[in-house]
């Protein structure tokens, strides 16, 4: 009886014939089945990882196709997070704005010292005594007019001033209103845009006025040292919030108060 064999010994031959050559002598090699079926395999598994290898770099091409894209959307949403953060401060800063402003709109009206409790509302209460001991003399409108100091909302608008003539400053009803400078009192009455307002004139022609005022603490003719309470702060005339509405004039045109007179914020 046979053994059988481990392995298939089986052989293929094959046979080359030159043509066209002086040397016309034939070749032959044999090859057994085992051999035929490994270089098979092994042909198999080499084209196999070719396939991947061609994946592969066309994966890698792809996504590196995509770098200049997300670089560039990187960069836009770096700058999208700074507009945000820039919007973040700006919303940070009107709410704190805000909150001052809603603190000053409904703060209590404080008793002011000069105010006399028997005065009837609206009368002017004549009281010419400097706030700070300064000369009742003539100077130039330069210091602030508000204590406290409030919040400027709108500036001077318009060629000339003409669309809006001066600043309005936010500041909780009752406060007291400083005349800018020394000098003398033109007008201390009351009309439907200003409200009871407070008009002085001051040396090298320049005027200032205080506008929407809840009383006049001074009369026409009285003459006013630099920053003498003058009035106190309110809603009156064409006015919506309380608020100072405060001009500077220099030979009867408007000029902007903050280039004479600086913000003490």
């Amino acid at each position: 009886m046979a053994k059988p064999r481990d392995r298939d010994e089986r052989r293929m031959s094959f046979i080359i014939v030159p043509h066209g050559s002086e040397d016309l002598t034939t070749r032959s090699f044999e090859v057994t089945y085992r051999q035929l079926r490994l270089a098979v395999i092994g042909g198999a598994a080499a084209g196999v990882a070719i396939v991947l290898m061609a994946v592969t770099w066309f994966w890698f091409a792809a996504q590196a196709a995509r770098v200049p894209a997300l670089k560039h959307e990187i960069a836009t949403l770096q700058k999208d997070r700074q507009r945000v953060e820039e919007l973040s401060r700006a919303v940070a800063r009107m709410e704190a704005q805000y909150d001052r402003v809603r603190a000053m709109l409904g703060g209590d009206v404080p008793r002011d010292s000069i105010v006399r409790d028997t005065a009837e509302p609206g009368a002017a209460v004549v009281d010419s005594t400097p706030a700070h001991g300064g000369s009742p003399q003539a100077s130039l409108p330069r210091d602030w007019p508000l204590s406290p100091a409030g919040f400027v909302t709108r500036g001077l608008l318009g060629r000339a001033g003409l669309g809006h003539p001066g600043l309005d400053i936010a500041v909780a009803a009752g406060s007291a209103i400083h005349a800018a400078g020394a000098g003398v009192v033109t007008e201390a009455r009351e009309d439907p845009v200003y409200g009871r307002f407070v008009r002085i004139a001051h040396a090298g022609g320049y005027e200032s006025l205080y506008g929407h005022a809840s009383r006049l603490l001074v009369a026409r003719r009285q003459r006013v040292a630099r920053d003498q309470v003058i009035a106190l702060s309110g809603s009156t005339g064409a006015s919506t919030a309380p608020h100072l509405h405060f001009e500077i004039r220099k030979d009867g045109s408007p000029v902007d108060p903050r280039s004479l007179v600086r913000n003490p914020r």
